[in-house]
């Protein structure tokens, strides 16, 4: 067997007028939500950019381009349903996936579980193979100003040789 490891990363600026949706789960007590292309799901989008580098497959941007309208408002999970196929069609299987949240507020401990099942339901694992944290950036940066939320995630994909 030969496993690889990758790293995605993104982030996104609130904006008023949308929801904020971390892992495919709305949180509707937000204030705000994320502004981008897509739904602007922060966790999902380093997930997929972590399963993609892992297989050596590329990145969010090459497969979803924000200049393309078809992934206008699109829903992450979507995306990310559609990565695990693709890494499927190429022989890898996804066996973990760990990820990080960075972020002053809102404060999403009482999502973590939803966040969980709802990532690996989507990638065909278990919630015991996806790990999500949450941190604050200590009050640095645009993270810590309270300007947008950022995200950082592993992956571990596996191809039998």
């Amino acid at each position: 067997m030969s496993a690889r490891t990758g790293i995605g990363y993104d982030s996104h600026r609130f904006g008023a007028g949308r929801p904020l949706i971390l892992g495919g789960i709305e949180l509707p007590d937000a204030p705000e939500g994320l502004t981008g292309h897509s739904d602007a799901d922060v966790l999902t989008h380093a997930v997929i950019d972590a399963l993609l580098g892992a297989a050596g497959l590329g990145d969010i941007g090459q497969h979803f381009p924000d200049t393309d309208d078809a992934w206008r408002d699109a829903d992450s999970i979507g995306l990310l349903s559609q990565v695990g196929s693709f890494l499927e069609d190429h022989g890898w299987t996804i066996r973990h996936i760990d990820a990080t949240v960075i972020c002053e507020r809102p404060k999403l401990g009482p999502h973590r579980d939803a966040m969980r099942e709802r990532l690996a339901v989507t990638v065909g694992l278990r919630p015991i193979e996806v790990n999500v944290k949450f941190t604050t950036n200590e009050g640095m940066g645009f993270v810590g100003r309270g300007e947008g939320i950022a995200a950082l995630a592993t992956a571990t994909v596996e191809r039998a040789d």
